[in-house]
Parts: structure tokens; sequence; C-alpha cells
């Protein structure tokens, strides 16, 4: 059994999210699909996280068992060989071969999402950007995301998962950075649980709407209950950026 990990991108907007649906493509179906073809192997995937539906990805990472016929495909083949049998809008950005002992989502020190708000409405990047239609006061809205930095149970701003047995994350770096056209979210944690990214983009929002006040959120973050003041901010804004591992795999690539 040969152990490769995989670096992908992918741009999120037709597909119903990473993890295998019964009804919808999902990105890891179609990777799977792409490496029956390619290695004659009838293997599943297991990706970092499960990204929504129209959730598009810079630096997903997944891992997976080549059967031993494959052992001897030089690594450099790999990425060639899956990405053209896939579709233009999921790439295999770089391979390496892992220790049977690497679990894309189990031995993750953190992930990192980015989420792009659009100052101004552009066909080029509607695709990746939020435009929002309703004004907001960008100084609150960077004061607002700092809130939800360090470790809280995020019951209240997630939605609910039955496989989920625990809530608390620990958000190490949750802030915004303003560029010439756009402002950049950028939210690095341990781990993060259905809707959370989204979620926290979407409660500080609404405390830049004026819609609840500062202490308004922190209170809701902290009831553990969902509160329908709150909005979820749009998919098709949010990106996987980057996923750190303790062996150092993909540290060189490029990320947002």
């Amino acid at each position: 059994m040969r152990s490769i990990a995989l670096l992908i991108e992918y741009e999120g907007s037709t597909y119903s999210g990473w993890q295998r649906q019964p009804h919808d493509a999902s990105v890891q179906q179609v990777i799977e699909q792409a490496i029956a073809v390619a290695f004659d192997a009838d293997v599943s995937i297991v990706g970092s996280g499960r990204t929504d539906a129209g959730v598009h990805a810079r630096g997903q990472v997944a891992h997976v068992h080549l059967p031993p016929h494959a052992n001897d495909i030089p690594l450099s083949k790999v990425a060639i060989a899956l990405n053209t049998r896939l579709p233009p809008d999921i790439r295999v950005r770089s391979t390496s071969d892992v220790d049977a002992m690497f679990h894309a989502r189990f031995t993750a020190k953190s992930r990192e999402y980015i989420y792009d708000i659009s100052k101004h409405d552009s066909i080029f990047r509607r695709a990746f950007s939020w435009t929002p239609e309703l004004s907001y006061d960008p100084v609150r809205l960077a004061e607002t995301l700092t809130l939800f930095e360090g470790q809280h149970d995020f019951t209240a701003i997630s939605k609910n998962n039955p496989d989920t047995k625990s809530y608390v994350c620990s958000v190490e770096y949750c802030r915004m950075k303003e560029h010439s056209d756009r402002f950049v979210i950028r939210i690095r944690a341990d781990r993060f649980v259905y809707g959370m990214c989204r979620s926290i983009v979407g409660s500080a929002m609404t405390v830049a709407r004026g819609k609840i006040d500062l202490e308004g959120a922190r209170s809701i973050l902290a009831s553990g209950i969902r509160s329908s003041q709150l909005i979820l901010a749009p998919s098709h804004g949010l990106t996987l950026n980057r996923v750190r591992y303790a062996n150092g795999v993909f540290d060189d690539e490029t990320y947002f």
C-alpha cells in the first residue's frame, strides 16, 4: 500500500461540497473517479475537512492509500495523471509520499480560511467574493472579528451536525485586512465546526450593520443558543486556504 497526500484546489460553485453525496456531485467523488481511471484503484480519499456547497479551496489536503501496483509510478506523474482526468475547476497542485500514519484530517495542526468581501460588484470577482447590498461599517466589522479569537464553544454560531461531539474550537487568528478593492478576512483555528466560518463573518457583519452591538454578539456566542438576529455569509466568498501539519507537508507551496 502506498500513502500519498494531495494538495488540491477547486472552485466550489457547481459542487455540493467536499464530501461525497448520494445524489449530487461532490469534489471528493470526482477525484475518486479520476483515481479509479488513472490507477485502476477503487479507493476512498480523506480530506482535511468538509467544505460546504459553493465553498472553494486553495489548499485542501487529502490522503489516499493506493494499491501495491501503483508503487512504481513516479510521484511527479501522479498529479499529471489525475489532472488530465479532472474537470478544469478541480486541480491537484502537488503530491507527496507520506507515512501510512498520516491522516489529512486527524493529524492536521491548524486550518485557515479566508473570506473575501468586495467593495464593488465585479464580474471578475463575483464567483469568489461577497458584495454586500446593504451598507456596513468596516471598522465595526474588523473590531467584531477579534471577538472570536481564543477558545470558545461555537454552538451558537454554527449549524447543527449530529456527528459533531464538541463545538469547542481554538481560534488563533481572526482579523481583516483592507485592500484597494476588497476586505480579506483570515480565520485560523485548530478545527472548525459546520458553518462556523460563514457564521463568524455573518455575525460580524450583523454588528457592522448596526443590528446588534458588540456586547450583543458576545452574549449570543456565550449563550450556546443560535439567534435569528445573525446572518450567514454567502458560501461563494469563502476559501479553504491552508492546512498545516507537524511533518511540514506542503509548507513550501504558495497560499493566499
